[in-house]
């Protein structure tokens, strides 16, 4: 592993560590100060904001990152590649916030905590001025994420100092987005300083091509959506905000698990595409070595995180809350699978220009969880979301799998690639 790699690896490490780490310092507080029902109302408003900024991602985040990847010592390029691409977004963000203020004015459920998905949206917005596909392209995440980590992070005396009463999850929704947003803005006066790109006009035919490039990609993204943020959704309308709050609560601490693995992913994925170009045999050593480590080092975390959940649980939110152990154990197993569903899929697959099958098995997987979802969370409430979650994992993981054996790709020897 070279200099470059690892230096990538523990830049997207330390922003996952915003991401996933630093609201755990926090969520003990929120879930005292909010209470079970305030909780449940931010958890609910967070996860439903998830499929605006899934719908303004688009896919990108995959296909703009192999596109970047594979033009990086162009810069007319790379200047047309992110400001049509940028554009792609901000259009895809305005259009979700006009159906989300239609939806929350119709809807009981959603009119219900319409402050706190205004706030939430501020998330969305965050997210198209932050061009993390543009840094890892270039595989220079380093250059940016202490300036990001620090913004991220600001959230956490924030909301120690703001939010002090249940009615405060607006507030505490809010002051995420915002930190988002100055993360957003200070990668863009990075890019200015650097002078990585300059003006580019993008042009119609461009905003085309970037939307006919992420289709398959945002297919792919939108079917993921239905068995990650759809649970907690659906759990809403179906058991209330308490069930969602006690499923929330467990999930964080799965993704704050998970998200100490991830960066090896993402960081490996440009380099994958790259060596793709340049010497196949050298691209599929890589990603027999990452399935290798990353599904023992994920097996180890899916069973630490099931065999100590009571410990666990206790420690980020005091005792007396079993029913969020039942969900965590539920969840356990959810980080070895997406690890190695990932290599599978986004490493392999997708490198591999394998888009049509990648997406439709995420859609069946998808549209499974939503068969699935419903009665287990009428007679099971959290719980039975997260064995909805569990069985569709399993299920993706298997279907990648049994793929990429029938088109005889080399990801399990060390054979010449012949597969179309």
């Amino acid at each position: 592993m070279n200099r470059s790699l690892l230096r990538n690896i523990l830049s997207l490490f330390s922003l996952q560590g915003a991401n996933y780490l630093l609201p755990l310092i926090t969520l003990p507080y929120l879930v005292r100060t909010l209470g079970a029902e305030g909780y449940g109302r931010l958890g609910f408003g967070l996860a439903f904001v998830q499929y605006f900024v899934l719908f303004s991602d688009y896919g990108f985040n995959l296909s703009a990152t192999r596109s970047i990847a594979q033009n990086q010592q162009d810069r007319l390029r790379l200047s047309q590649l992110f400001w049509s691409v940028t554009a792609c977004k901000l259009i895809l963000g305005i259009a979700g916030f006009m159906i989300l203020l239609l939806l929350s004015q119709s809807i009981p459920t959603l009119h219900a905590t319409q402050d706190v998905l205004l706030a939430a949206y501020l998330l969305v917005l965050g997210n198209i001025l932050f061009p993390i596909w543009l840094f890892q392209g270039l595989e220079t995440m380093g250059r940016i994420a202490t300036g990001s980590l620090i913004a991220k992070a600001l959230a956490v005396p924030a909301i120690f100092w703001l939010v002090q009463r249940p009615d405060d999850a607006w507030l505490a929704a809010a002051i995420q987005g915002t930190t988002t947003i100055a993360a957003g803005l200070l990668a863009i006066d990075f890019i200015r300083r650097e002078r990585w790109i300059y003006w580019v006009r993008p042009t119609w035919n461009d905003l085309k091509e970037q939307y006919f490039k992420g289709w398959h990609m945002f297919l792919s993204t939108a079917a993921i959506s239905l068995y990650t943020a759809s649970n907690a959704v659906i759990l809403g309308f179906l058991a209330g905000n308490i069930a969602v709050g006690h499923f929330v609560a467990a999930d964080k601490i799965r993704q704050a698990v998970q998200g100490l693995i991830s960066p090896v992913s993402q960081a490996i994925y440009p380099r994958v595409n790259a060596l793709m170009q340049q010497d196949r045999s050298a691209a599929f050593r890589l990603i027999r070595q990452l399935l290798l480590g990353q599904g023992g080092a994920t097996l180890l975390l899916s069973l630490l995180l099931g065999g100590f959940a009571p410990l666990i649980v206790q420690l980020a939110y005091g005792a007396g809350h079993q029913e969020i152990v039942t969900v965590l154990r539920g969840l356990a197993p959810l980080p070895f699978l997406i690890g190695l569903n990932n290599v599978l899929g986004v490493q392999t697959m997708l490198t591999l220009s394998m888009e049509q099958l990648f997406s439709r098995i995420l859609l069946v997987s998808g549209l499974c969880n939503l068969v699935l979802i419903v009665p287990l969370s009428l007679y099971h409430g959290a719980a039975g979301a997260a064995s909805a979650a569990l069985i569709t994992e399993c299920l993706v993981t298997y279907a990648m799998g049994w793929t990429l054996y029938r088109r005889k790709i080399p990801l399990f020897r060390k054979d010449s690639f012949h597969a179309a």
